[in-house]
C-alpha cells in the first residue's frame, strides 16, 4: 500500500490564491481555495490509500475529517516544507511509499491519481509535471528530505531540476500525465470548464468570475 500527503494552505482571505486577486476578492479566493481542497480531499477519498495525511500551513479544526491525521508543515521554503511532509508520512504510514499532491488540481482525474500511486511499486520516484514548469505530484519510495531540499520552487525550471536531482541520486523515475495548475484566473476557468460540477467550479461561478 502507498500512502498519500496532501499538501495545502489552510483557506484563510488575504493568504490563498492572491493571484486570483483581482477579478476575485480576498474572500471569494479563499472560499475557491476551500472549495479545491475539499474537492481534491474527496478525490483522495475516492481511492485506497494506507495512510491520508493532510499538511497543512497552520492549524485548522475545521479541515479534521475522519480517516485522516493532520500535521502542520515545517520549514521555511517550499522545498523544506516538502521533503518534511514527505518524511513525516512516511514516518507515519510506517515506511510505505508516498505520494505528494498539492490543493492546485483539484481537476485531477481519479484514473491519473492512481496511475502515479501505482507507478510507486515499479518505480524509485513518481513526478508529476505541470504546465508551468512545476510539479503536480512527487512520489518517493524511500522518503528522503535532501531529495527535494534546495530545488528552487515556483519557477518554470522547477519541475526540471527536480527531475535532474532524483536520477542525480540514481533514482529510476517515472513520469505522469502533465497538468495544468490553478495559480491565476485564467488556470481556474480553464480546470473549471474541465470539471463543471466540482466545487471549485462552482465557487467560480458564484464570485462571477467563471
Amino acid at each position: 500500500m502507498t500512502a498519500l500527503v496532501v499538501l495545502a494552505k489552510a483557506p484563510r482571505p488575504g493568504v490563498v490564491k492572491t493571484r486570483l486577486c483581482p477579478p476575485l476578492t480576498p474572500s471569494a479566493a479563499a472560499g475557491f481555495a476551500a472549495a479545491a481542497l475539499a474537492d481534491t480531499l474527496d478525490l483522495a477519498r475516492r481511492t485506497d490509500w494506507s495512510t491520508r495525511v493532510l499538511a497543512l500551513d497552520v492549524p485548522d479544526r475545521k479541515w479534521e475529517t475522519s480517516g485522516w491525521v493532520q500535521i502542520v508543515q515545517r520549514g521555511t521554503g517550499l522545498d523544506e516544507r516538502l521533503g518534511d511532509a514527505l518524511v513525516r508520512t512516511q514516518h507515519i504510514a510506517r515506511r510505505a511509499p508516498v505520494l505528494l499532491i498539492g490543493m492546485d488540481t483539484p481537476h485531477l482525474h481519479v484514473r491519473d491519481l492512481l496511475a502515479a500511486r501505482d507507478l510507486l511499486h515499479e518505480y524509485d520516484a513518481v513526478l508529476g509535471p505541470a504546465d508551468d514548469g512545476g510539479f503536480w505530484a512527487l512520489g518517493l519510495r524511500h522518503a528522503n528530505a535532501r531529495l527535494v531540499r534546495g530545488v528552487p520552487m515556483s519557477t518554470q525550471h522547477t519541475g526540471a531540476t527536480q527531475l535532474r536531482r532524483l536520477r542525480s541520486a540514481g533514482l529510476d523515475v517515472a513520469m505522469t500525465v502533465t497538468y495544468r495548475d490553478i495559480d491565476t484566473i485564467e488556470d481556474a476557468q480553464c480546470a473549471g470548464a474541465a470539471a463543471p460540477h466540482s466545487r471549485f467550479a462552482t465557487a467560480l461561478r458564484h464570485a462571477g468570475a467563471a
